[in-house]
């Protein structure tokens, strides 16, 4: 088991540097790398997923292979088109909402993706509930020129999501309003939500997104918690086992780190990430491990974690 800490190309998520822990079990390796503002009780379900990739193992795929986007930061449009030209892909996703931004740097962004990628090509935005409802339908007034595959999580709660949905044509995505959520099925219940949005992690495993995949009844689209390959390997699995694939993920991030810790990088190739298991390189490993006082500080988180992990389990 080692802790990792790994710097980050663009700023993501307000953060420069990904920190988690990787560890190996019997079905092999696993990431355990809830954000550090995240609670305890919120990392329960981070360390589920990771206990089960180690020791568990995960569903028979269906696809060798799964379709996937590049990630677009909230950056400058030249530095968009530098991210979507590299990446080989055909879809991208476009952060918008960017607190400290504005509209018009989003319509900027949007449009030299849309550029980038071609009349043929993709373009999803995820505001991460930045939104009010007024905001995202003004917002979305103007991108729809840009004709949109559909927007993620405009809003933050899910009687907004609704609300938008009801009075806009863009597709709307669900994603912290069921990773997040008491209730996660509350999303088809309110009918606020077109797509569906699934990480394994904050959920708790392939299984466990799977049995939400069913029981939401909408399609899905896997995405990354900004993993390393180890964490992304899990992303591919969930979507390698699912029934239906009818959107590209989003588990292309891995271009986002400045390194890695395994010799071959999940990156996509013709915009495809072959599935199965990834096995660290130990010189890379080495080299990502993180210093004394950040190992101290997340050994004594997951202790807390599997605490809580275990009172949960009885």
């Amino acid at each position: 088991m080692i802790t990792y800490s790994i710097g980050l190309r663009n700023r993501f998520r307000g953060i420069t540097v990904r920190e988690g822990m990787l560890f190996e079990g019997p079905a092999g390796w696993a990431e355990w790398s809830p954000f550090l503002d995240y609670d305890d009780a919120t990392c329960v379900s981070w360390l589920r997923a990771a206990r089960e990739a180690a020791v568990d193992g995960w569903p028979a795929p269906v696809r060798s292979a799964v379709p996937v986007n590049c990630t677009v930061p909230a950056v400058d449009a030249a530095r968009a088109v530098e991210i979507v030209r590299a990446s080989g892909c055909t879809t991208a996703k476009v952060k918008v909402a960017e607190p400290g931004q504005t509209l018009a740097d989003d319509l900027e962004r949007v449009e030299a993706v849309r550029d980038a990628l071609g009349p043929t090509g993709r373009v999803r935005i995820d505001a991460n509930g930045g939104w009010s409802v007024d905001e995202a339908l003004r917002s979305l007034k103007e991108l729809a020129r840009f004709e949109l595959e559909y927007v993620e999580q405009p809003c933050a709660s899910v009687e907004d999501l609704a609300a938008v949905r009801r009075r806009t044509d863009v597709l709307v995505a669900a994603d912290e309003s069921i990773r997040r959520a008491e209730d996660p099925l509350l999303v088809r219940k309110l009918e606020a939500a077109d797509i569906a949005v699934l990480k394994v992690q904050p959920i708790g495993g392939v299984r466990a997104c799977l049995d939400i995949a069913e029981q939401i009844g909408l399609p899905v689209v896997v995405s990354s918690a900004l993993e390393t390959s180890v964490g992304i390997a899990a992303g591919v699995a969930l979507a390698a086992a699912l029934p239906e694939l009818p959107y590209a993920c989003g588990l292309a991030t891995v271009s986002m780190f400045t390194s890695e810790v395994v010799a071959q990088p999940l990156l996509p190739v013709d915009g495809l990430l072959p599935v199965g298991r990834v096995q660290p390189d130990p010189a890379m490993l080495a080299a990502a491990e993180a210093d004394a006082a950040t190992t101290i500080t997340w050994n004594a988180r997951l202790a807390r974690v599997e605490s809580l992990l275990k009172g949960s389990t009885g």
